[in-house]
């Protein structure tokens, strides 16, 4: 199969490890994968902070370059949901029903890293080694947009050497939120610290998700509550989180190895 990759802006500039490890497991799996580069932000922030006109510019310049991918892939269930539900949306006011088509087949064929693994390809043992208690935060967009489901904890079941332990609270949302936290940032706060509450009690030396941002916020909490856990010896996306805490994205889990972590 010919996987388009869907590398979101957010991932792109500050995490581009866990788009490094999405095209090892994939190529891993005999797929061929193409990151088309004149790819540009989806257009969420934009849309969530009511700028329509704006997004809808993005939309068919995502479209643009998309269209003709069998499926595409990201490891974001954010952006991933900004395809899935928010373009039918802004192709409905269009008055477009030819770009309503479009944007609906489009839809059909984009998915979240997890997802695409067990649902579509239907693997779970990737072969990767990681011996680590790993407790998994449930983002918002991947439980109430668009369903994940247990797709990530079957994925994280099966790496060898991997104890998953039950994060209390899980499903509730960690305060970022995209521009929420800024927006509202004493609730933000509150949430996060809650969150990193029972992060800690979960017993876990690593927090993994499927969205870097809400990662990324919860890091940040961490450092400042002086949980940080200074210096990893695993290559790529992973946050010195303290007290034994480390953060990583899904896939960069996925995608380890015995020999030298993250390869």
């Amino acid at each position: 199969m010919r996987v388009a990759l869907f590398m979101p802006c957010f991932n792109d500039a500050l995490f581009p490890g866990t788009g490094v490890a999405t095209v090892r497991i994939l190529e891993r799996l005999g797929h061929v994968v193409e990151f088309p580069g004149d790819q540009t932000c989806c257009g969420q922030i934009h849309f969530n902070t009511g700028f329509r006109r704006e997004a809808r510019l993005l939309l068919r310049r995502f479209l643009s370059v998309f269209e003709g991918a069998e499926v595409m892939v990201a490891p974001s269930a954010s952006c991933v949901a900004m395809v899935r539900e928010q373009y039918p949306e802004l192709a409905s006011v269009s008055g477009e029903p030819e770009l309503q088509e479009q944007i609906d087949a489009l839809a059909r064929r984009t998915f979240e890293l997890s997802e695409f693994l067990t649902g579509v390809l239907e693997v779970e043992e990737l072969g990767a080694f990681f011996p680590h208690a790993v407790t998994f935060h449930p983002t918002c967009h991947s439980v109430r947009s668009i369903h994940v489901g247990d797709a990530p904890l079957r994925l994280l079941g099966a790496v060898e050497g991997l104890e998953v332990l039950p994060l209390p609270k899980a499903e509730e949302c960690c305060g970022f939120g995209g521009t929420f936290a800024a927006k509202n940032s004493h609730t933000s706060l509150a949430m996060m610290e809650d969150k990193i509450r029972s992060i800690r009690e979960s017993g876990a030396e690593v927090l993994t998700a499927v969205d870097n941002s809400c990662l990324m916020h919860l890091a940040g909490g961490m450092r400042r509550m002086g949980v940080l856990w200074e210096g990893s010896g695993t290559r790529g996306n992973v946050l010195p989180l303290g007290g034994g805490i480390r953060v990583m994205h899904l896939a960069e889990i996925l995608a380890s190895r015995k020999e030298g972590g993250v390869r």
